[in-house]
């Protein structure tokens, strides 16, 4: 299960980084919410614990038993529908007692590793569209779960995540040309439908979101949230107020952000750490996705090529989402930046797939 290694393959460089985007994250945290800090320390703690075990055990193991890790993750999701803990009329987490866990999260990383193996047993057929249809409707069972939690933003990430593994595993362009051919139209048809007065696809809350987003000036009390970041972020300036401030100015001091420590943990590194921090919160995570890739690039087999480029095109894309929708670039979609966002479920998940990397990153082809 665990095999001798060679330290020098170790990427501290990797870890370090990660270290030190989750030290923000808990600082900040500790800023917008300081109930939630010492959560967010223990999850930093129990995926330190998962990282290092991940690290050691080679990764092929996981590989190996993809189909069962498929499975349980759709049993969780299914007791999520069954017995999941409901917040503000979503069904999203698992009590375990101690602390809430949201199976949705794992999914993603869980996700990662099936479809590495996948994709890889059937790379010389990945072209043809029986293995791609049967990749889609692999996706769909997981999806189709989540949607009905309903957790819209997660969805979004999964469907994304998934492009970004199929496109990993050498997807002719010819294939994703006709992908794009026929996805493009349907969003276009998609989003004309749900502007339509009677529409079914979208909650309440959700198309409301849209629209506040589209015309925030007509639905003011569903965009006040995005505004308020973008004055929050626009008032730190270059150097910020400084964590901890208690300036009566402050938009964060003065509850005007709603759950700062989550989604629009952003707007409040912009207001408290100004643009310095803002930027170095994303060069950080850049650093993040590159090393993974990096790491992808000299992984010794196709599986961990995958992995490698699933997890840092995932850490991209929810640090792109979160800051597009702080800035109100985006309609507000809950997605949280990882390593930062407040959350125990997200913070140890994104610990477990970085320990699953570093142990590809001790293995390069080279050997």
């Amino acid at each position: 299960m665990f095999r001798q290694y060679r330290l020098q393959d170790f990427r501290l460089r990797l870890v370090v980084l990660v270290y030190a985007i989750s030290i923000i994250g808990i600082l900040v945290i500790g800023s917008a919410a300081e109930e939630y800090q010492s959560q967010q320390l223990l999850g930093m703690a129990m995926g330190t614990v998962a990282m290092l075990v991940l690290a050691l055990m080679d990764y092929r193991i996981l590989l190996n038993f993809s189909w069962l890790l498929y499975a349980v993750n759709a049993v969780l999701l299914v007791a999520v529908k069954l017995f999941g803990v409901r917040v503000n009329g979503a069904r999203r987490w698992l009590n375990l007692g101690i602390v809430r866990f949201q199976p949705s999260e794992l999914t993603k990383l869980i996700l990662i590793v099936f479809f590495a193996y996948f994709f890889t047993k059937y790379r010389d057929r990945l072209n043809t569209w029986k293995v791609l249809l049967a990749s889609i409707v692999l996706l769909v069972i997981p999806l189709g779960l989540v949607i009905a939690q309903p957790h819209l933003s997660t969805t979004i990430t999964i469907a994304f995540l998934f492009c970004i593994l199929i496109f990993a595993a050498g997807l002719s362009y010819k294939v994703i040309g006709v992908i794009f051919a026929v996805t493009i139209p349907s969003a276009i048809i998609f989003l004309n439908l749900i502007m339509q007065e009677g529409q079914t696809l979208l909650n309440e809350y959700q198309l409301r979101r849209i629209l506040a987003w589209l015309n925030p000036a007509e639905y003011g009390d569903n965009a006040y949230q995005q505004q308020n970041s973008i004055i929050a972020i626009g008032s730190g300036q270059l150097y910020g107020k400084g964590l901890y401030n208690t300036d009566i100015s402050s938009l964060k001091n003065g509850n005007f952000i709603v759950e700062p420590q989550t989604d629009f943990i952003f707007a409040v590194t912009g207001e408290e750490l100004g643009f310095i921090g803002c930027a170095a919160v994303i060069i950080l995570l850049t650093l993040i996705a590159l090393e993974c890739l990096w790491i992808g690039r000299n992984a010794r087999d196709g599986e961990g090529t995958i992995i490698c480029c699933g997890l840092g095109g995932l850490i991209a894309f929810q640090t792109f989402a979160n800051v597009c929708v702080a800035t109100g670039l985006m309609p507000n979609t809950g997605i949280p930046m990882p390593f930062v966002s407040y959350g125990l479920s997200s913070l140890v998940m994104f610990y477990m797939g970085i320990g699953i990397v570093l142990n590809v990153g001790l293995q390069p082809k080279k050997y």
